[in-house]
């Protein structure tokens, strides 16, 4: 059975009680059974780490083992160079890389707008609450 990595960044292990009205009142482990549900033929594999070090290590195991990846680096996004290289080496090693958002950063302060690791994903789905992983994993499954 092929996997893939739903990796999430900073704040992220806070989901369902972190403002509900921005990010949703689902859990990681509700979006993760959703996401697994749909998706009966993949190995959906949910990982969330406050820790730089800790998602840059998994985004080279994910190279090694050829797995692609779904990632909502958090407040990574906007200034994590060493997260952004990491996110580079996947997608130069062929394998799909899709940056998600349950918000979308863009309509909400400044500092949000602007993502370092956008120029090096695959693609980007944001705005559309736990459904942003849903259609991020549909891409991958459909290719």
């Amino acid at each position: 059975m092929q996997s893939i990595w739903v990796i999430n960044g900073p704040n992220l292990g806070r989901l369902g009680s972190r403002q509900p009205d921005i990010y949703g009142s689902d859990t990681g482990d509700d979006i993760h059974a959703s996401l697994q549900a749909g998706q009966p033929d993949w190995d959906i594999v949910w990982k969330q780490s406050d820790a730089e070090a800790e998602i840059i290590a998994w985004l080279h195991q994910a190279i090694d083992q050829s797995v692609p990846v779904v990632l909502n680096p958090a407040a990574f996004s906007h200034y994590s160079y060493a997260l952004r290289d990491a996110c580079a080496m996947v997608t130069e090693a062929g394998l799909p890389l899709i940056e998600v958002h349950l918000s979308n950063p863009a309509a909400r302060e400044e500092f949000r707008a602007h993502s370092v690791i956008s120029a090096v994903a695959t693609g980007v789905i944001q705005g559309f609450g736990a459904d942003s992983y849903r259609l991020a994993i549909a891409q991958i499954t459909r290719a």
